[in-house]
């Protein structure tokens, strides 16, 4: 393990970087953006627990979300540039225990008013100052042509380490059902230590990479004007932002199954888990390895109809207590389509051949329009949810009517359709001028054995 431990003071270049050490940082990376995100994006999967246990209403719930939608929208870009001008070691680091102190205060399920202020400041440190690291850290241990195949990868250690919090979130449920608001409160303590330790980590084994910053020119904004005037980063933006949008909504799935056919809430926390986390651990890997073999593009064309399609069919069926096992099987489908097109988004990137000395602000570029559906669709489909209102359950909290779901789910159809618009879109662009992007590369990637690397080779 002694070859793990950063060399104090000097920098290492892309080939003293050991095959394990690589590795580990992958690993470290996809397992931090599973629990630095955790915490703020809790309702995915324990969104009827989590409104009742902060006793809030599904559109003040949503607005908690927004405030930290927005903040996100407002900090995407300049992490993209901090990115670029800050080491991967000191972002990591510090994002993650300032995140995990957030989450403490969190676990003491706070005033609505509290509420806020904790999500705006998570907004801060999970994207301003960590965002850059999860696909940068990635970008520095691989060379441009791994990078679509293991981002896949990253994606499904991803779902491994989100399926095992999402159960551990759904014990947790069973356990103190008669006491919601402990359960919820013990499983954010614990988010917190472990995201405390993943800073820890940090900062003693992400080294320092050579010419990871830039040194001369200060804070200017060079690279964000390159990444500005680049067409594949605005396309693929684009497409992202529908992508993300129906990633995201499909996690109404979730309390669908619970108002509509009358589910458990046990069965729902298990299902959302396979869904937003499980099924990843196949799907990012099936996405990576298809989509370097028939481009990133092309793939998320193909997954996003596919989309429409499941949707549809979950749309047509029986609306009864009999279906649940039938729901659970597409609701799962539709995770993995979700899940496998979001996963390979940022690829579209190196197929456009986006060099590596703007790639941190091209992402920046690339999340602040791509991830807009997160300050507004939350709330919109909160009101939709509370306009169609047709009951209480046990703990006061609102039932939804089928009316409510079918729009949501009409809105995810037209977001997967438009995302398969851009993404087909992109690949024509590129195909045309792809001579001219690859001229245009400013980076030249040493060649790489990583491929015979393994998750066992870390000494």
């Amino acid at each position: 393990m002694t070859a793990m431990a950063p060399a104090k003071g000097k920098e290492l270049s892309f080939n003293q970087i050991s095959q394990g050490r690589r590795w580990f940082l992958i690993i470290l990376a996809s397992i931090g953006s599973v629990l630095i995100y955790a915490p703020p994006y809790l309702k995915a999967v324990f969104y009827t627990p989590l409104r009742d246990a902060l006793h809030v209403t599904d559109t003040e719930l949503g607005g908690v979300f927004a405030a930290y939608a927005l903040t996100a929208l407002i900090c995407y870009l300049p992490s993209g540039i901090i990115a670029d001008k800050v080491r991967m070691r000191t972002l990591s680091s510090v994002g993650f225990i300032t995140t995990a102190i957030l989450t403490g205060i969190y676990a003491t399920l706070p005033s609505l008013a509290l509420l806020y202020v904790v999500f705006v400041a998570m907004g801060i440190t999970t994207i301003f100052i960590w965002w850059g690291v999860r696909f940068k850290l990635i970008r520095l241990v691989v060379t441009e042509d791994e990078y679509p195949k293991r981002i896949g990868v990253s994606y499904g250690i991803y779902g491994l380490a989100g399926m095992i919090v999402t159960f551990v979130a759904a014990g947790l449920a069973a356990v103190f059902v008669a006491n919601l608001e402990l359960g919820v409160s013990i499983y954010l303590w614990l988010l917190a230590i472990i995201i405390l330790v993943l800073g820890i980590l940090s900062w003693l084994f992400i080294p320092k990479f050579e010419g990871e910053i830039k040194t001369g020119g200060g804070f200017n904004l060079n690279e964000f004007v390159q990444a500005l005037k680049s067409p594949v980063v605005w396309i693929a933006a684009i497409s992202l932002f529908f992508v993300y949008y129906f990633y995201t909504g499909v996690t109404y799935t979730t309390p669908y199954m619970t108002d509509v056919l009358g589910a458990t809430a046990m069965v729902t926390t298990v299902v959302a888990g396979i869904r937003n986390y499980g099924i990843t651990v196949i799907s990012g890997p099936i996405f990576g390895y298809v989509s370097s073999r028939f481009k990133p593009s092309m793939t998320i064309v193909v997954g996003s109809l596919a989309f429409v399609v499941v949707m549809g069919a979950l749309m047509l069926l029986p609306q009864s207590e009999a279906m649940v096992v039938i729901a659970m099987v597409l609701v799962i489908v539709l995770g993995l389509i979700a899940n496998g097109s979001f996963a390979i988004v940022s690829a579209q990137l190196t197929e456009g051949r986006v060099p590596l000395s703007y790639f941190g602000a091209a992402t920046g570029l690339l999340s602040i329009i791509g991830f807009l559906p997160d300050t507004f669709s939350s709330i919109q489909f909160g009101a939709i949810m509370e306009a169609n209102k047709v009951g209480t359950n046990a703990d006061g909290g609102a039932i939804a009517g089928v009316a409510a779901y079918q729009q949501i789910f009409y809105w995810l159809i037209g977001a997967a359709v438009l995302a398969a618009v851009f993404s087909f879109i992109l690949r024509v662009y590129v195909r045309k001028n792809q001579a001219r992007l690859e001229a245009a590369e400013a980076v030249e990637v040493p060649p790489s054995d990583f491929d015979e690397a393994t998750p066992s080779d870390l000494s």
